[in-house]
């Protein structure tokens, strides 16, 4: 067996060669939407991909198939697909391929992916105990969003989303020790969502002692040539909801003095950006103005 295929064999995950291309993927794809996993023994990102396809297709029970090629035993298959990396994934629908992508994706990239062609799978129970967990942390019924988002981790012990969520559920309820132990078992350390509850975590940290905002804000009043008064006061204030006037007053240090505490200022800032989201009107607006800083 290789090392790519199942243990258990499922009638909705197939090896298909190229004998059965057209019969199992293309004339098969007019009734059910196909799945083909481009794959090879030697591949290591095709041993993390695998399973995650193998279990999301598992769990849609029927609705869609997957069909996977060992690209070393249908060369021709793949010259015709133009395949030109391991592993990549082709979507068929009517007989036709309709959407790829290629390299490992995560589960609910896989999930979301797999909606586009088969819209009629509907949510996991993982999916809607997430939506759940993220509904109560919007409210701010932080206990509730953490117990959510701890089941979900009983699902699936490696789920970023509910890792990061719990973290984030944690610091919120200022459980902080718990927390940092929770993004201590992402595997994936670099994932956008385990960076962004890393970065805060460390920020919540940082907060410790600073006092009220109305003692810093006096403190950097009184002497405003004192950036460590205003990188505190900067921190409280994003920890407050004033991103805008946090990240401004980050940009003043940078203006200033570029090497503060070993270009302190500017990788705060970025840490605000991790937690904001690259795409928050927030990290967009701020990211302009460091930049017109940082290469003026």
């Amino acid at each position: 067996m290789q090392e790519q295929e199942i243990s258990a064999p499922s009638a909705n995950i197939i090896d298909v060669d190229m004998n059965g291309f057209v019969a199992e993927v293309i004339e098969r794809s007019m009734q059910v939407p196909v799945l083909v996993d481009f794959w090879a023994s030697w591949c290591e990102p095709c041993k993390t991909l695998g399973p995650i396809l193998e279990k999301v297709v598992d769990e849609a029970g029927g609705a869609i198939i997957l069909a996977k090629v060992d690209i070393d035993n249908a060369q021709e298959i793949a010259a015709q697909m133009q395949i030109r990396s391991v592993p990549t994934v082709v979507a068929f629908v009517d007989g036709r391929p309709v959407d790829a992508f290629a390299g490992v994706k995560s589960e609910s990239e896989i999930r979301e992916f797999i909606s586009k062609v088969a819209p009629d799978i509907g949510p996991s129970e993982i999916e809607e105990i997430l939506t759940f967990a993220e509904k109560a942390f919007e409210q701010e019924s932080y206990e509730q969003a953490g117990a959510a988002y701890s089941q979900a981790l009983q699902i699936d012990g490696t789920n970023v989303t509910a890792i990061a969520g719990l973290a984030n559920a944690l610091i919120k309820l200022g459980d902080l020790e718990s927390a940092e132990q929770v993004l201590g078992s992402a595997e994936n350390k670099d994932d956008p969502a385990i960076s962004a509850a890393v970065a805060s975590l460390e920020t919540q940290k940082q907060l410790g002692d600073l006092g009220d905002l109305s003692a810093l804000e006096e403190a950097v009043i009184a002497d405003p040539a004192d950036h460590q008064a205003r990188f505190d006061f900067a921190i409280a204030l994003f920890a407050s909801g004033q991103r805008d006037a946090a990240a401004d007053h980050l940009l003043h240090i940078i203006a200033t003095d570029k090497e503060w505490q070993d270009d302190g200022a500017r990788k705060q800032l970025l840490k605000f950006f991790e937690m904001a989201g690259p795409m928050d009107p927030f990290t967009l607006a701020a990211r302009r103005k460091l930049s017109s800083l940082l290469f003026s």
